[in-house]
């Protein structure tokens, strides 16, 4: 356990020294680093024996591409044609170079072909989910799912992990409707909460703080069923899924132990 605390902790800190640029940071918000995919980059390569030097510089490279697309997924939220989604645009362009130049410098194309494909995935899932209007929730649900967790999956299946693959993607779905949930019921904004409502009142152009507590309620309510059906996939899973450490496994139940069902939360809210 403390040995793969160690190495999560050192190659976290490598990837930080990468994306904090000092002159980025005076223009664009700082990138984000998912710490839990992060952790599981590592658990995945821990699996096998790998020098440490290649271990830390497949995380690392996963992860910078991982944060390129979170970068370029963040732009939408941004003013248009504004000097921060300008170098905004850039950065994910530059965390996307770094990606490529670790592996390239490695030789390691299969992982490039890997990864590459990972990307594809996130890519077509998200013109499903922000631009093609889905033709179901399930849908939009699933294309969801597929942005959080096609980059992670792949990496697992380079190292023939794949009977990892749906626990990987229940828990990183689980984790995005946490936070989509909160940024509804905190800021009323949430682009999971603008589908479900553009599914469930298709008539409708007011935004999501415009609509009767009726209907914030039942998106809520659909919400909360997804977090509730999710939670208990993991749940069973972490029963079956081999080799998860015990600090992957301690992430899992902290962020389990995250969800509120959805009455109590919206008590206390309202």
């Amino acid at each position: 356990m403390l040995d793969i605390r160690q190495k999560y902790t050192n190659i976290k800190e490598k990837v930080e020294k990468y994306v904090w640029d000092t002159y980025l940071l005076k223009y664009i918000e700082s990138p984000t680093i998912d710490q839990d995919k992060l952790l599981v980059l590592v658990s995945i390569a821990d699996l096998h024996n790998l020098e440490e030097r290649e271990s830390e510089n497949l995380c690392l490279s996963a992860m910078l591409i991982q944060i390129a697309l979170d970068t370029h997924e963040h732009i939408s939220k941004l003013q248009e044609d504004g000097v921060e989604r300008q170098l905004t645009v850039l950065a994910g362009d530059y965390f996307s170079g770094l990606y490529y130049k670790l592996l390239a410098d490695s030789k390691d194309i299969s992982m490039i072909k890997t990864l590459s494909k990972g990307v594809k995935e996130v890519n077509e899932s998200k013109i499903t989910f922000y631009y093609q209007s889905p033709s179901s929730i399930d849908q939009v649900m699933e294309s969801l799912k597929l942005i959080e967790s096609s980059l992670m999956t792949r990496f697992a299946g380079y190292f023939k992990l794949d009977i990892w693959n749906y626990f990987l993607e229940d828990l990183l779905f689980f984790k995005r409707l946490l936070n989509e949930k909160e940024h509804f019921v905190q800021q009323q904004d949430s682009v999971l909460f603008e589908s479900l409502k553009t599914h469930l009142y298709p008539y409708s152009d007011c935004r999501l703080s415009e609509l009767s507590s009726e209907q914030q309620q039942q998106l809520l309510i659909i919400c909360e069923q997804y977090l509730k059906q999710t939670k208990q996939a993991i749940e069973k899973a972490m029963t079956k899924v081999p080799y998860v450490n015990e600090f992957l496994k301690n992430k899992v139940t902290t962020l389990l132990n995250q969800h509120q069902p959805y009455v109590k939360t919206f008590a206390e809210e309202g």
